[in-house]
């Protein structure tokens, strides 16, 4: 009984790191998206098509991913519940934040915005992988096209996020000091808070973070 229970509080304590982790994913990137000092990669891509379309960014978001999920059946990746929720979850709460907080106004504040949408990011990065219920959508777009090609994961990292931000910025998107800063942060970041809200095997009494963080654990919204 007691294994029991230890167990269903460690699915328990992954489930609300996973959502957690999304909903603030959402939210961080909607701080860069109130600040107009430039957004992540994907970012830009789903700012560009929301300008042309009409739609939220959330819903663009969601639509973008749903279709990088659908990618995944030639790759033969199998998608997990992370996978799933990542799609359905982050644009819902990106399209929250931005219907309460209200455009920026003045250099100090759009900086605060920048700075706290990435650190917040960083930090949701960590909570969501942590939780290890599977990559989102663009991450097993990137680790299938290494799969199946023999190219770095480096290089296929580095071609789509450079394809998504000439695209976006085309259509519309914003790229700025913002985008740069993400670039340079986001690595150590989500590294810092991967080992900050790691979660402890069931057999573990201890939380003490993990010696050792995934590869490649970047997650792309």
């Amino acid at each position: 009984m007691a294994r029991n229970a230890h167990g269903e509080r460690h699915v328990a304590r992954r489930l609300f790191q996973l959502y957690a982790g999304l909903a603030l994913y959402g939210a961080s990137s909607a701080l860069l998206v109130r600040s107009g000092l430039g957004l992540e990669p994907w970012n830009v891509l789903h700012q560009g098509l929301s300008e042309r379309t009409g739609l939220s960014m959330g819903v663009v978001l969601t639509a973008v991913g749903a279709l990088v999920l659908l990618l995944w059946i030639p790759l033969r990746q199998r998608p997990g519940l992370g996978t799933v929720s990542n799609v359905l979850v982050i644009g819902v709460a990106m399209d929250a934040t931005l219907a309460l907080v209200p455009d920026a106004h003045g250099m100090a504040v759009r900086v605060a915005l920048m700075a706290s949408g990435i650190v917040l990011n960083g930090a949701a990065t960590g909570l969501y992988i942590a939780a290890r219920f599977g990559p989102g959508p663009r991450d097993g777009l990137m680790t299938g096209l290494h799969q199946r090609t023999g190219v770095s994961v480096r290089l296929v990292r580095t071609a789509i996020e450079i394809t998504v931000v000439v695209t976006g910025f085309v259509l519309g998107g914003t790229v700025g000091v913002g985008t740069v800063l993400y670039a340079v942060a986001i690595g150590p970041l989500a590294q810092l808070f991967l080992r900050v809200f790691a979660v402890p095997a069931p057999g573990e009494g201890s939380t003490v973070v993990a010696g050792r963080t995934p590869r490649r654990a970047i997650l792309r919204s």
